[in-house]
């Protein structure tokens, strides 16, 4: 059963929400904007807008659902935020371990805290790990996820604002790409795109492309379900080989 329309994932688990920016990507953060809605509508895990928060109520959320499931972890937060103590995080894991039936991707841009908190503890078989390259500038959070032992490792290049140019995709086995989408959303330019694909199929990672967002392929401004999510004229969502490892 999918709960969300983000089309990479069919669950969305959030044991923590909140955040604050931390590179160029979270300008115009969809998260936030969400957060501070839900908060106006009364909404009680969202009593604290986008302030980062833990939810103790919501570690079991999981063990409840007894359907195999690719979950998002924090879509709404970033779980490596440093105000996210290493004991909570250790809770979070500890519900994974309990559900294998349960592949949970887990997605940072703070890949360094990550890399830190792992160089600790072990990681659990179900889960992928994944960073946020946007730009050039944060091309090196690849570095600190390359050598985690995760069973999927991935970048999620969106929304894409840059020509993030040669990237190596040593041991990544999956890159999603998508444009911004909102009021103020930034263009995203097709050869960025092009030029992920091809390096992305040169180094044997798959590639997901998600969206263009509210910025079409043309450059035209509109809705994004109108741009669509085709890239010269093809749907390219492949999702990573589990048995790559």
């Amino acid at each position: 059963m999918r709960t969300t329309k983000i089309e990479w994932t069919d669950r969305t688990w959030n044991p923590v929400t909140g955040c604050t920016k931390q590179s160029t990507g979270c300008a115009h953060c969809y998260a936030e904007t969400m957060a501070n809605r839900l908060r106006a509508m009364g909404v009680a895990k969202y009593a604290n807008g986008f302030t980062p928060t833990m939810h103790e109520a919501s570690l079991c959320e999981p063990i409840k659902w007894k359907k195999s499931h690719t979950i998002f972890v924090c879509s709404m937060a970033d779980l490596f935020h440093d105000e996210v103590p290493f004991g909570f995080i250790d809770s979070v894991m500890n519900t994974i371990r309990q559900t294998p039936q349960h592949r949970y991707q887990i997605l940072t841009k703070r890949a360094e805290r990550m890399a830190g908190y792992f160089s600790q503890t072990d990681i659990p078989k179900n889960v992928w790990l994944g960073v946020t390259v946007e730009s050039p500038s944060v091309k090196h959070r690849i570095e600190s996820l390359r050598p985690l032992q995760a069973s999927v490792r991935f970048l999620s290049c969106e929304p894409l604002v840059e020509d993030v140019g040669e990237l190596d995709l040593t041991d990544i086995d999956w890159v999603i790409v998508g444009g911004e989408s909102g009021v103020q959303a930034r263009p995203m330019k097709p050869e960025w795109v092009r030029s992920i694909l091809q390096q992305a199929d040169e180094q044997g990672a798959a590639f997901f492309f998600k969206q263009w967002g509210t910025w079409g392929s043309d450059g035209v401004k509109r809705n994004k379900k109108a741009n669509g999510k085709a890239l010269d004229g093809k749907i390219i969502q492949a999702m990573p080989h589990l048995d790559m490892r």
